[in-house]
C-alpha cells in the first residue's frame, strides 16, 4: 500500500538521486485523480487566481481563496504532501503575522506545510514559521509576486551578479530551515549548481532537468490555460478539446430531443 508522504521522504529521495514530482491542484475530483496517479506533492499554488479564477497575475489572491481551496484538496484525502502556497501580504509585512497566516493554511486549510516566495530576504521569516513546527518550501527565481520589480515573467540569474544572488538567497533559505526550495525561470546551469550545493532538495521549474524534482501547473500540462504558454511547459493532454467535443455534443442532443432518453427518466 501506498504510503503518505513527508517531509523527510523528498530529504532521502534526494541523497538517493530519485526524481520528485509536483503538481499544482485546486479541487477536490483533480486530486483524486493526480493523487491517484502516484503524484509526491500537491501544491496549492497561489496560480489558482490566474488558471481558475481568471485573475491577471497571482497578486489579488487572498488567504481566504487559499485555505478554500486548500480545504478541497486535502477532502480528497491525498497520500502526496500538500503544500499550500502563502499569498501576496500574507508573510511579507510582519512576522508575527506571518506566522498566523501559516498557521490558519495549516488549521484551517489542513495542508502539511507552505511554501514562501523569497531568498534571503525573507530568512528570518522562514525560521520563524519553521520554529513553530511547520515545515516551509521556499521559491527563489522568478517570483510570480515580484513581477511589478522584475518587469514582468522574466528569467532570472542570466547576469553574474544576479546568479550569484540566487545562490546565496539558495543557502539562505535553507539555512532557514525550508525542507525544499522551488527554482523557477533560471538558466539550466545555475539550477545544476545550486542544486549540488544546498542539502535541501530543488524543485525546478523552467530550471531545467538538473534539479531533484519538477512542478508544473496541471492546467498547463492539460491545455486548459489560454492566458500564456511559457517555453518551460510541455502539454501532456488536451482537455479543453475533450471538454469541448462533450460540451457541443450535449447541447446538440439537447437541441434535437435525442437527450434525456428513457433510460435516463423516472417512471
Amino acid at each position: 500500500m501506498r504510503k503518505q508522504r513527508t517531509i523527510q521522504d523528498f530529504q532521502k529521495m534526494k541523497a538517493e538521486g530519485q526524481k520528485i514530482t509536483v503538481l499544482t491542484c485546486y479541487d477536490y475530483p483533480t486530486a483524486r485523480i493526480i493523487d491517484g496517479c502516484g503524484i509526491d506533492m500537491l501544491l496549492v499554488g497561489d496560480s489558482v487566481g490566474v488558471v481558475f479564477s481568471g485573475y491577471e497575475t497571482t497578486l489579488p489572491v487572498t488567504m481566504d481563496e487559499m485555505i478554500y481551496h486548500t480545504r478541497a484538496v486535502v477532502r480528497a484525502q491525498p497520500k502526496a504532501l500538500v503544500v499550500a502556497d502563502m499569498p501576496f501580504l500574507s508573510y511579507q509585512v510582519e512576522v508575527a503575522e506571518a506566522r498566523l497566516n501559516a498557521g490558519r493554511l495549516i488549521k484551517e486549510g489542513g495542508a502539511a506545510a507552505v511554501k514562501l516566495e523569497g531568498g534571503g530576504n525573507i530568512a528570518a521569516t522562514i525560521r520563524a514559521i519553521v520554529d513553530m513546527d511547520i515545515p516551509v518550501m521556499a521559491h527563489i527565481g522568478l517570483t510570480p509576486q515580484s513581477i511589478h520589480r522584475m518587469g514582468g515573467y522574466r528569467v532570472q540569474g542570466k547576469r553574474d551578479e544576479q546568479a550569484e544572488q540566487l545562490v546565496k538567497d539558495a543557502h539562505a533559505v535553507a539555512e532557514a530551515g525550508a525542507f525544499a526550495v522551488v527554482l523557477e525561470g533560471i538558466p539550466r546551469a545555475l539550477a545544476e549548481r545550486i542544486t549540488a550545493e544546498i542539502d535541501i532538495p530543488t524543485i525546478g521549474i523552467g530550471a531545467g532537468p538538473c534539479c531533484d524534482g519538477q512542478v508544473l501547473v496541471i492546467h498547463d500540462i492539460l491545455g486548459l490555460c489560454e492566458k500564456y504558454s511559457p517555453k518551460f511547459v510541455k502539454r501532456y493532454g488536451d482537455a479543453r478539446t475533450l471538454m469541448t467535443d462533450a460540451v457541443q455534443q450535449y447541447i446538440r442532443e439537447v437541441k434535437e430531443g435525442e437527450f434525456p432518453t428513457e433510460g435516463h427518466s423516472f417512471s
